[in-house]
Formats: C-alpha cells, structure tokens, sequence
C-alpha cells in the first residue's frame, strides 16, 4: 500500500520530483540486484556505457520500448554497454518474466540498491550513464530506435576512461 501511495505522489509531482541526481553530474553509487540474488556493483560496470530503465508489465510504453533496447543491443553486439530493466511490478513473481529474460539481449532485475535513482515523473524512466561514469540522461519517456542511436551511440565511442590510479607509496 505504501509503495502505491508513493508512486502515486511520484506521478502526481510530475517529472524530476524523484531522487535523481542531476545530468552532468557523476552518477549515485547504486548496486542491482538480479531474480537469483546476485549483485552488480557500480563497479563491476566501469568503462561501460550503463541504462537503467524502470518499467512495468502494465505499461504500454514499457512493452514498446523493450523491443527497441533489444534490437539496439543485439546492432551493437561487443560494444561497451549494458542494459538493466529494473520491474516496478513487484507483485510479478520471476516465473512469470523468466521467458521475457531469457529472449532479450539485456537484463532484468529485480531491484535497484542506491539512492539517487527513481520514477521520474511515470514509467518508463531511463537513467544514461556514460563510460565515465557521468549521468547524462535521467527521466522518462520510452526510446526508440533513433533516440538510442542520437544519445547513445556517441557515447560508445567515448574513450575507455583511464583506470584508477593506485595511490603511490611515500619513501
């Protein structure tokens, strides 16, 4: 009842009332967590290109949007990227996704750990983060084809950023 209530204020503050950080600005540290238990850090996807995306079962723009992440995948096979669809149908139990995750050529999660990241203003909601590690898109809306081509694609061709540098000892 409680997330009801929730993502109902969400939606009646409109766009850019949730928790994002802003475009520009490096992204929130935030961990997934997929349908067997298993964690994906920040980290663990450094030096790629990151889309978080919440959707629902219920969403017509949801159910139009997945066919186009999919296919932008499958046209840029190797590339540095990676795509987390994180369901906000927590009633939905994991049987009923199963062969939705196993057709498509990106992931569903079942959560995202982290502040900084919500609904945007409805779903879907899709959050950019560049290879840097920099947000560059955070709100909603579905994509399509071309619009993962005008915003992402540009960033696949970034440079690797350079990795951390190890702290030298002192003599």
């Amino acid at each position: 009842m409680l997330r009801r209530l929730i993502f109902a204020l969400v939606l009646l503050l409109g766009p850019g009332a949730a928790f994002a950080g802003p475009v520009g600005k490096p992204a929130p540290k935030y961990v997934l967590v997929d349908y067997e238990g298993h964690e994906i850090s920040q980290a663990d996807l450094r030096g790629k290109v990151v889309i978080l995306n919440y959707w629902a079962t219920w969403c017509a723009p949801c159910r139009n949007e997945m066919p186009a992440m999919d296919l932008y995948v499958r046209h840029h096979k190797g590339a540095p990227l990676a795509i987390y669809a994180i369901t906000v149908d927590n009633q939905v139990p994991y049987s009923r996704l199963k062969f939705l995750d196993d057709s498509l050529a990106f992931s569903l999660v079942q959560k995202l750990k982290g502040r900084g990241y919500g609904i945007r203003g409805g779903v879907p909601t899709s959050y950019v983060i560049d290879r840097a590690g920099i947000v560059r898109h955070a709100k909603a809306g579905a994509f399509d084809q071309q619009q993962l081509e005008a915003l992402v694609t540009p960033l696949l061709s970034e440079p690797d950023p350079a990795p951390p540098q190890q702290a030298v000892a002192s003599r």
